[in-house]
């Protein structure tokens, strides 16, 4: 794993084939980072699932309301759903949709950011100022290049946890 340098605003997702490292950025996005490290710390991600992976585009998560795997699970409201926290402002900045960024989804209006997100497989820059970005893979992108594809997959992946890694115990 990467050297965890802002264990407040480090998520560690844990995948089927392992770890994944995201470095939030409070600086660009705080409203966003703020969002995912509560959502985190509730609980709220683990066994959520990937419900629209696009091969050389992103894998998009964070249906908190309609893609848990074990309670609820509904494929086909995946991807419909938020928390039941309010809406997120967005907040674009100049930086680019690179490979391994994290994007804001949202629906057609631009503040209605959530909790779902997406990570980029791909250098995306079609998306720059129109998807808030607020954070990127550190470590374990080959593991987010695993994800099986699908809109949405016959047999999705989850987070099977998602954890602030200043929550984590080093020993655990």
């Amino acid at each position: 794993m990467a050297e965890i340098k802002d264990p407040e605003n480090t998520i560690i997702i844990t995948l089927r084939d392992g770890p994944v490292v995201i470095e939030l950025l409070p600086d660009v996005a705080p409203k966003h980072a703020e969002r995912m490290k509560e959502l985190a710390r509730a609980g709220a991600y683990d066994n959520v699932a990937f419900h629209r992976v696009i091969d050389g585009f992103m894998a998009q998560t964070g249906d908190v309301k309609h893609a848990n795997m074990e309670k609820d699970y509904n494929p086909g409201r995946a991807g419909t759903g938020g928390s039941d926290l309010p809406d997120l402002p967005a907040e674009f900045s100049k930086l680019p949709h690179d490979r391994g960024t994290l994007g804001a989804a949202r629906s057609q209006n631009p503040n209605s950011a959530n909790s779902q997100f997406f990570i980029n497989f791909n250098d995306n820059h079609f998306l720059n100022g129109q998807y808030t970005v607020y954070g990127r893979v550190v470590s374990g992108m080959e593991h987010v290049d695993k994800i099986v594809r699908g809109e949405p997959p016959a047999n999705p992946d989850r987070m099977i946890s998602v954890r602030v890694a200043k929550d984590v115990d080093e020993n655990a």
